[in-house]
């Protein structure tokens, strides 16, 4: 029990036992693997940014949706931490964890807190994700408990309507 290695994480994607979709070596670290940033939206603004570099204005809150599709066994979770470049530049976020049995993209909310503007590469790492084995599997996963955001994809502010 404990945290996966960058070896626990390799061999468990390669068994299936974990999900991490358009997986990239760069993201791999010693004790987790690197989130990507697919597009981003700033708050008070039309759309969506998915290529390019996403432009965030001084003290302003911004959403970021991650390139890779995560799914979690029923026996284990994560904890997302924010990148340390991103807290040089200003940048202040704080994560929940990513629960067993979870599926899909992450949206993460994060703000400028600087007074210069923020640049954001769509494609660079943005938050490191730590994870971490229960000591039993769940008795109800993600997916039977809320599941509010099981199986999203890009960013996504209101839960996951259910069929």
């Amino acid at each position: 029990m404990g945290i996966f290695s960058d070896k626990d994480i390799v061999e468990s994607m390669m068994t299936g036992y974990l999900g991490i979709s358009d997986y990239s070596e760069r993201g791999l670290t010693p004790n987790g693997y690197d989130l990507r940033i697919a597009e981003v939206s700033v708050l008070g603004q039309e759309g969506k940014q998915s290529e390019g570099v996403a432009r965030i204005p001084p003290k302003t809150m911004f959403y970021v949706s991650t390139v890779e599709r995560v799914r979690m066994p029923s026996d284990a979770c994560a904890q997302l931490w924010l990148r340390t470049t991103w807290i040089r530049r200003g940048v202040m976020a704080s994560f929940g964890k990513i629960d067993a049995g979870f599926e899909g993209t992450l949206t993460l909310g994060a703000y400028n807190a600087s007074d210069k503007e923020l640049e954001l590469p769509i494609g660079e790492r943005f938050c490191q994700m730590v994870i971490e084995s229960l000591n039993s599997a769940t008795l109800k996963d993600y997916a039977q408990r809320s599941g509010n955001y099981q199986g999203q994809t890009g960013i996504t502010l209101d839960p996951v309507r259910k069929a």
